[in-house]
């Protein structure tokens, strides 16, 4: 079964201490249930605010969202990224049976 990881990538409105990508979700399923996955994480992501005043999302593919999170004193960006694992170096190859 594939392997998929969510990640909130900030654009807009986060330090330098925050610039870096958050993982929000990592699991093995479907990709209907990556994709549903992507959207709970567009609607719930909330980075550290206390207090969410407005969430707009914006659908830039099927998997991926802008997200604009308005709080109390400031406003962030954020790119909500769905991502399929493709490669692993620790993983041990599925070598075929001679026949």
């Amino acid at each position: 079964m594939p392997r998929w990881i969510v990640l909130a990538v900030p654009v807009d409105g986060v330090g330098d201490a925050d610039r870096d990508a958050r993982t929000v979700a990592e699991f093995e399923g479907s990709a209907e249930e990556a994709e549903s996955a992507l959207v709970r994480a567009a609607n719930t992501y909330e980075h550290s605010l206390w207090s969410v005043r407005r969430r707009e999302i914006f659908q830039c593919s099927s998997r991926s969202y802008f997200i604009r999170i308005q709080g109390r004193l400031s406003t962030f960006g954020f790119l909500i990224q769905l991502a399929e694992l493709v490669h692993d170096s620790e993983a041990k190859p599925v070598v075929p049976p001679i026949v």
